[in-house]
Parts: structure tokens; sequence; C-alpha cells
């Protein structure tokens, strides 16, 4: 027999990103080589899988007429 789960229906208590250090109750559980668990938040991986790492307060100075030569 084949048990369905329902994605939208979360269980997981709330925990404490490692990296943003923010409490979230969607979050992704990686185990290290080292058997340390690692908790990373839904935000932190798509920022990691994007590549984008850039800072909080990164604008584009050429969408405010500041084209830098």
């Amino acid at each position: 027999m084949i048990e369905s789960t329902d994605p939208k229906k979360n269980d997981n208590p709330p925990e404490r990103c490692t990296e943003c250090d923010r409490e979230m109750e969607h979050y992704n559980t990686f185990l290290s080589p080292a058997n340390k668990m690692r908790i990373v938040c839904w935000e932190c991986t798509s920022r990691q899988e994007k590549g984008f790492n850039a800072k909080r307060d990164f604008h584009r100075g050429a969408r405010y007429g500041d084209i830098p030569r």
C-alpha cells in the first residue's frame, strides 16, 4: 500500500536556520559526513542555488541614473 502525504501539511517544529539565524517552519535538514545536523531555511537554500551572494544593501546604480565608467 502506498501512503501519500500532503506537502502543504507541515508537522515540523520551528527551528533556527544555521545560515541566517531566523526561526523558520519550512527548512531542510542536512547531515554532514561528521554526523552533524545542519538546518537551512528555504530562502537560504534558494539563494545558494541561484549563486546570489550580494550584500543585502546592494542596488544597481544605473537604474537611478548613476552609470559607473
